[in-house]
């Protein structure tokens, strides 16, 4: 808008810079819109993973955990 005001090259340049900076500021908006959203649907999975972790170390746990079987003595008795 300075630029139609004033007619000067420096106005020109000025008026070229600010439209630059709103562009850019747009621009960084949006990637920061689509970072978001690609954080959520990241954060969405790892929460599916966490409880398919979570269950595996449960079923090793519970493999880990000695039998308490009586153990019988091999061969005939008498």
């Amino acid at each position: 808008m300075m630029a139609s005001v004033l007619n000067s090259q420096r106005a020109v340049e000025v008026s070229i810079y600010v439209v630059r900076a709103f562009v850019k500021l747009r621009e960084m908006l949006v990637t920061h819109k689509a970072l978001a959203q690609k954080l959520t649907e990241l954060e969405r999975q790892v929460e599916s993973h966490d409880s398919h972790i979570r269950s595996l170390f449960e079923a090793i746990r519970q493999l880990m955990v000695p039998t308490t079987t009586k153990s019988r003595r091999i061969g005939f008795s008498t």
